[in-house]
């Protein structure tokens, strides 16, 4: 009978990658074959979406900021231009938290800006 020696490592290894893909669809998380390769493609996605995340976000806050500048009568490049011209230094983050929660405030830096 031949010696497994490598049985201990083997198991804990499969283990593993049978642990980080709990949740996954089907055989990718019973297997072991098709689970490391579903565990390989999430990283890989994990990765991407993690960048991309960053664009949505931003995207999203410049459609707000927009949305809340066109309510009085002033696009978003405008906006933007006169808000570097006169150094207000709010990034685009801090701009639609304003504009969603505090109207008035953002009326005000608005006012700075244009004035």
């Amino acid at each position: 009978m031949p010696r497994v020696t490598k049985s201990v490592t083997a198991k804990a290894k499969h283990k593993k990658v049978l642990n980080r893909t709990k949740g996954h669809y089907g055989a990718r998380s019973r297997l072991y074959k098709t689970a490391k390769q579903s565990s390989i493609k999430s990283l890989q996605y994990a990765f991407r979406d993690r960048k991309n995340r960053k664009r949505v976000m931003r995207s999203l806050w410049i459609a707000r900021i927009s949305a809340a500048s066109r309510e009085l009568d002033l696009s978003y490049s405008k906006l933007i231009n006169s808000l570097s011209k006169k150094d207000i230094r709010l990034d685009r983050k801090i701009l639609s938290d304003i504009a969603i929660s505090d109207n008035s405030t953002f009326k005000k830096v608005v006012e700075k800006a244009i004035s």
